[in-house]
């Protein structure tokens, strides 16, 4: 019975920078479009293919400052020198409609929705190994020498983090790791 099962959890995926969280994300939701994924607001400029209100909402840091002000985020943090958030209307009225909800964000934007949601369900997505991770980080050839190195430091952090999450997958396969996010979000 549907009416008896509690109401779906927010689903918050987070992990180190390179670790694959977009890659899950993208290729989840090519599976399953019903699955609505949180687009966040950046000060960081869009990458080449990226698309304003598809990928992020690009804002500027005036913007930004007023979001803030306006209590309109749920959570926001500074990330390799660009702010990141999350707008917090369109993630309540996704609850409210109980559709099936995913934040993709960094770690300390995990942590303010745990603050500020603690029943949502933290998924901390790891990497097969350090080196796995390094390779990944580098290999993607969009960012300088001192911005992958200051991702490499900030993805240390962030894997010693992991105790605090409620599950942890290991990306070692783009189609596990989504099956096994779709089962914990109680998408069929």
């Amino acid at each position: 019975m549907h009416d008896t099962q509690q109401q779906r959890r927010l689903t918050v995926l987070s992990g180190p920078s390179g670790v694959g969280k977009s890659t899950v994300v993208a290729h989840l939701r090519g599976q399953h479009p019903d699955v609505w994924l949180s687009v966040s607001a950046t000060t960081r400029k869009p990458r080449p293919g990226e698309v304003d209100g598809v990928q992020y909402h690009f804002v500027d840091d005036e913007q930004f400052d007023k979001l803030i002000a306006a209590d309109e985020l749920l959570e926001w943090a500074e990330f390799a020198g660009n702010r990141y958030g999350t707008p917090r209307q369109p993630v309540l009225d996704r609850q409210a409609a109980d559709a099936a909800t995913l934040l993709e964000i960094e770690l300390e934007g995990a942590r303010q929705i745990r603050r500020a949601m603690p029943d949502a369900l933290l998924v901390f997505l790891a990497p097969p190994s350090w080196d796995e991770l390094v390779r990944r980080l580098v290999g993607r050839g969009t960012e300088s020498p001192e911005v992958i190195e200051r991702r490499l430091a900030q993805a240390k952090v962030e894997l010693a983090a992991e105790s605090e999450f409620d599950v942890t997958l290991v990306n070692t396969s783009v189609e596990d790791v989504s099956r096994e996010l779709l089962a914990l979000m109680n998408v069929s």
